[in-house]
C-alpha cells in the first residue's frame, strides 16, 4: 500500500511505542543506561545514558509520524505523543515495578542508581509521572522532525550527531589540545571535574556546525563537480595540491596526537589493512570468507618464529629460530599468508555463500586450533605463545613506540589501498565484480573461474599477513587467543558498515568499529551488543554502508525502486 494512502491509527501509534519501550527496558536491564551515564554528554545536564533513552524516543516518535502520512499535521504529533508515552509508559513501569519488588536477584543491574537515573532522581512517584510527560515531549519532538523539510531535518541530524560526538570525547579533545589550547577553549567543556560540553560550548557546537551544513546545502557544493569543471592543468593542481594536503596531515599525526591516540591510530591501522584484504574476497569477488583470521595469524607467527630471541629449552620457549630480522622475515610473513591462500582456495572452488562461508570457518578454527595444541608447542609454542618478537628498525630509527609504529602502519596501509585502487578497475578487478555478480554468466563470458578465485583469495591473505606481522612486532609477544573468530567478524563487520567493495568505506567502517571501541574502553563490555545494533541498522537504513562503492549504491537503489542495473558481469565483457 502507498504511503500517501496509509493512515497511521492509536493502536499502531501505541503498539510502536510499546516495542521501543521494550527495547529501553532492555538496554537499562543489561546495564548500558547506568555505565553509559558515567560520561556526562553536557555538563550537568545530561549524559550518555540518559541521551540513550531519548534517542529511543525520540526515534520512536519519528517513525510513528512517519507512518501517519496522509493524515495532518497534528495528527502527525499526536501519533508522535503517543508512541513517546507508550514507550515511557514502560520505563515508569519498571520503575514502579523496582520499587516494590526486588530484581537485582534476577537483573543485576535493576539498582537504586538505575531508577535514579530513569526518574531524574526525583523519586518513585513523581519521577515516574516526570518520565512519562517527558517521553511524551520527545516523541512529540521526533514527530516535529519529522514533519520539517528536507534540508532542515538533515541540518539537525548532522549539528546534533556533532555535538553529541564532541560531548562524547571531550577527555580526549582535552588530552590532545593540553597546555595553552586547553587554558583558550576551557569554556566550551564543563568545570570542576564535570564531563562532557559546558552548556555554553554544545549550543555553540549546535549553531556553528548547523549554519555552515544549511549553506552549504543551499548552494548545492560539489567538490568534484567544481573540480571537473576546471581546466586540466588546475585540475591537477587541484588533485596534487590535495594529496600534499593530505600526506600532511597524515605524517603530522603522531605528534599532534600524542602516544595513547597514535596507539589507537595503530590499532585502527590494523584494522583497515584487515578489511581492505577480507574487502578483495568478499567485496570485490564476492566470497564469503569467515576464516580471514587463519591468515592474520599465519602472517603474525611467520614473524614471531623468524625474528625471536626467545629460543631454548626452558618453559614457553621455543626450540628454533632462523634469527632473521623484522624486515627479512617480513616478505616470508606475507609468502606464507599467500601461500595459505591458495591452499584454501583450491578445495573451495566449487562452493558458493554458505558453504563457503563454513569451510573457511572451518580453516579458520583449524589454525587457532594448531595455534593452541600441545603438537606444535615446540615450534610456535602452544598456549604460552612466542615472546621476544622482533621489531622493525632503519638504521638508528626503530618502530617500537606508538609514535614511531604509526608510519610502518600507515605504509602498510597506504599499499594496500594503493594496490587495491589499482587492481579494482583492473581486468583481474573487473573479472571479481563479474564473479560476484553471477558466477555461471561470468564464466560463460570467458573468465577463467579458477585463476581468479585464486587470486582473490591469495591477495586477500597477503594484507592480511601483512597485518598479522605488523601486529606481532607491535606486541613483541603472541598468543593464541588473539587470533578468535571474532577478529574475522569484526573484519567483515567493517566493510559491511563501511560499503560493501569501497575502500574509503573500509577506512570509515575501522573508524568506526575499531576506532570508537578503544577510545571508549570502559564500555568494552557492550562492543557486541553494539555490533550487532550497528550491523541491524544498516542493513534496515543503509544497506550500501556508509561510504558506499557506487556502483552497489546504483544497484540497491534500483533494486529497491523496482528498476533493473545492468550486471557487473556483462559490463565485463570487454574485459576479457
Amino acid at each position: 500500500m502507498k504511503a500517501d494512502k496509509y493512515r497511521f491509527t492509536v493502536p499502531d501509534a501505541m503498539r510502536l511505542g510499546l516495542i521501543s519501550g521494550a527495547g529501553a527496558v532492555l538496554v537499562s536491564l543489561v546495564g548500558m543506561v547506568k555505565v553509559f551515564n558515567e560520561r556526562g554528554i553536557i555538563a550537568g545536564v545530561v549524559s550518555l545514558g540518559q541521551i540513550m533513552i531519548l534517542l529511543i524516543l525520540l526515534i520512536a516518535g519519528y517513525i510513528a509520524a512517519r507512518r501517519a502520512t496522509g493524515g495532518s499535521r497534528w495528527a502527525g504529533l499526536l501519533q508522535g505523543g503517543l508512541a513517546g508515552l507508550a514507550a515511557g509508559a514502560c520505563l515508569a513501569a519498571l520503575v514502579l515495578l523496582g520499587s516494590v519488588i526486588n530484581l537485582r536477584a534476577m537483573f543485576v543491574s535493576a539498582s537504586p542508581e538505575l531508577y535514579k537515573i530513569l526518574t531524574f532522581d526525583q523519586g518513585v512517584v513523581t519521577g515516574a509521572g516526570i518520565l512519562l510527560v517527558v517521553s511524551a515531549a520527545v516523541g512529540v519532538a521526533g514527530a516535529l522532525l519529522r514533519q520539517l523539510p528536507s534540508r532542515p531535518r538533515r541540518t539537525v541530524i548532522v549539528a546534533s550527531v556533532w555535538m553529541l560526538t564532541l560531548g562524547l570525547l571531550q577527555e580526549l579533545l582535552r588530552l590532545t589540545l593540553g597546555g595553552d589550547a586547553i587554558r583558550v577553549f576551557r569554556w566550551m567543556f564543563g568545570t570542576g571535574g564535570q564531563k562532557g560540553l559546558s552548556i555554553v560550548g554544545a549550543v555553540l557546537v549546535f549553531a556553528v556546525v548547523a549554519v555552515v551544513h544549511y549553506q552549504w546545502t543551499a548552494r548545492n557544493v560539489n567538490p568534484r563537480a567544481w573540480t571537473r569543471s576546471l581546466p586540466p592543468d588546475r585540475q591537477r593542481a587541484v588533485r596534487w595540491g590535495s594529496l600534499a594536503l593530505v600526506a600532511l596531515i597524515l605524517f603530522s599525526l603522531p605528534n599532534i596526537l600524542g602516544v595513547y591516540l597514535s596507539e589507537v591510530a595503530n590499532a585502527i591501522g590494523l584494522f583497515v589493512l584487515l578489511g581492505l584484504g577480507l574487502n578483495i574476497v568478499v567485496g570485490f569477488a564476492g566470497l564469503l570468507d569467515l576464516g580471514y583470521v587463519a591468515f592474520f595469524a599465519i602472517g603474525a607467527y611467520v614473524m614471531g618464529v623468524a625474528t625471536t630471541t626467545a629460543v631454548g629449552t626452558g618453559s614457553g620457549l621455543i626450540v628454533y629460530s632462523p634469527g632473521f630480522n623484522f624486515w627479512q622475515a617480513l616478505p616470508l610473513a606475507v609468502l606464507a599468508s599467500v601461500l595459505a591462500g591458495v591452499i584454501l582456495g583450491i578445495p573451495v572452488l566449487k562452493m558458493r555463500g554458505d558453504y563457503l562461508a563454513i569451510v573457511t570457518l572451518g580453516f579458520g578454527e583449524i589454525i587457532r586450533i594448531l595455534a593452541i595444541s600441545d603438537f606444535l608447542k615446540p615450534y610456535i609454542g602452544g598456549s604460552q605463545g612466542i615472546v621476544g618478537v622482533g621489531v622493525g628498525q632503519i638504521g638508528s630509527f626503530a618502530f617500537d613506540e606508538p609514535q614511531s609504529l604509526y608510519y610502518l602502519v600507515l605504509a602498510g596501509c597506504l599499499l594496500a589501498a594503493f594496490v587495491s585502487t589499482r587492481l579494482k578497475d583492473s581486468r583481474i578487478g573487473r573479472a571479481w565484480m563479474a564473479m560476484r555478480e553471477d558466477e555461471d554468466v561470468a564464466q560463460a563470458i570467458g573468465i577463467d573461474l579458477v585463476k581468479t578465485k585464486l587470486l582473490a583469495f591469495a591477495t586477500g591473505a597477503a594484507f592480511s599477513g601483512l597485518s598479522g606481522a605488523i601486529f606481532a612486532s607491535k606486541l613483541g609477544s603472541i598468543y593464541p587467543h588473539s587470533f578468535s573468530l571474532l577478529i574475522s567478524i569484526n573484519a567483515l563487520s567493517l566493510i559491511i558498515v563501511g560499503g560493501m567493495g569501497s575502500i574509503p568505506g573500509v577506512i570509515i567502517g575501522a573508524l568506526a568499529l575499531a576506532g570508537l571501541p578503544e577510545l571508549l574502553r570502559e564500555f568494552a563490555e557492550f562492543r557486541l551488543l553494539v555490533y550487532g545494533a550497528a550491523l541491524m541498522a544498516m542493513m534496515l537504513l543503509r544497506p550500501e554502508g556508509l561510504w558506499p562503492e557506487e556502483t552497489r549504491r546504483r544497484e540497491l537503489h534500483d533494486a529497491a525502486e523496482g528498476g533493473e542495473s545492468e550486471p557487473a558481469s556483462e559490463a565485463a565483457v570487454g574485459t576479457n
